[in-house]
């Protein structure tokens, strides 16, 4: 079986379909639909109606309960004018799909245990790069029984191994910050135990006619996905 995983969508739809035409067999959400970009609603609908399993991010949890979403410094001001926007669009079943994600997900392919989450199994808080020490990715990961963990929140793809864990990040579909403005995700093969890195172009022309006409911060959030970082 073929995984497609994918997260930090951040209202990005054109993106978002983009990555769903890899060729997969099953389809998992690591979260953060929302904030940042213009269609928060159609990318909820799209899991929604396809029934995707989907974990909740730091900004799907934001935007659900009212909180902080635990943001860096320098997109602060960015996640909370979103988070208006983003409020002020979704509707009542939208902000209902958010409440009820789950923090991680569990399933078993073929004897191999992947546990999937958004920062870490201890909070979506949490970041883990591919820098992050070691033995604080083994405090992180110390209550988790798997063989494959798969994370986003950083938007930085890569593959890492801890101990007996592998932890896949299939970088940001909405949002990427490697520096490559393609949409990223990753396709999981249940029976290699690969992960394959995909970059996909989408019309970002779209997707920035939409910011302009409907966001504050248009021409810094333009700029953030021109640059990929």
């Amino acid at each position: 079986m073929k995984l497609l995983i994918v997260s930090d969508i951040h209202g990005n739809k054109e993106a978002l379909d983009a990555v769903m035409a890899v060729p997969h067999d099953d389809v998992i959400c690591l979260g953060d639909l929302v904030d940042y970009g213009p269609s928060p609603g159609e990318c909820i609908d799209l899991l929604r109606e396809q029934d995707i399993p989907t974990i909740r991010g730091n900004h799907d949890n934001s935007v659900a309960f009212g909180m902080e979403c635990g943001c860096g410094h320098e997109y602060k001001h960015l996640s909370i004018a979103t988070r208006k926007y983003t409020r002020d669009i979704l509707n009542d079943k939208h902000i209902d799909f958010l409440r009820k994600l789950p923090m991680n997900y569990e399933r078993i392919e073929n004897g191999v245990k992947l546990y999937f989450t958004h920062g870490s199994p201890l909070s979506f808080y949490d970041y883990v790069r591919p820098d992050t020490p070691e033995e604080t990715v083994k405090e992180y990961i110390r209550e988790v029984d798997a063989d494959f963990l798969f994370i986003g929140h950083s938007h930085l793809p890569f593959t890492r191994k801890v101990g007996d864990v592998t932890l896949i990040n299939p970088g940001s579909v909405g949002q990427p910050r490697d520096g490559d403005i393609r949409a990223s995700c990753a396709v999981f093969d249940t029976d290699t135990l690969q992960a394959e890195f995909i970059r996909v172009g989408y019309d970002m022309e779209a997707v920035f006619d939409k910011i302009r006409k409907n966001m504050l911060h248009a021409d810094e959030l333009i700029s953030i996905l021109k640059k990929g970082k």
